[in-house]
């Protein structure tokens, strides 16, 4: 084997490895956005999930639903209307109550 031939299969070995590793670099970065996109997919899958719900777990508009619903009777119940709030039993018992501050 002479010196041009061993040159000439070093030179033809070094391409085949920048190949070789220029198809390893292209195949890890096809990688970590094939992964990088199905995170993605997952999240936006569990967070339409988690908005619409299921049977077991009311979705987002149900939930603000029962909190508004939850609000108006506190509500309701903190201000003086038909005297049966919770507000209308504290102004009767204030004034059943008054005489004994003695001011």
């Amino acid at each position: 084997m002479d010196l041009a031939t061993a040159a000439g299969q070093a030179d033809a070995l070094a391409v085949w490895c920048g190949a070789v590793a220029a198809v390893c670099a292209v195949a890890g970065i096809l990688w970590r956005a094939t992964r990088a996109l199905h995170h993605a997919a997952r999240n936006v899958e569990d967070f339409v999930r988690d908005w619409a719900g299921n049977d077991e777990h009311p979705g987002v508009i149900h939930r603000l639903d029962t909190i508004e619903d939850t609000i108006n009777r506190i509500d309701h119940e903190l201000h003086p209307n038909s005297g049966g709030s919770l507000r209308d039993a504290v102004d009767r018992v204030d004034k059943r109550t008054q005489h004994l501050d003695g001011t």
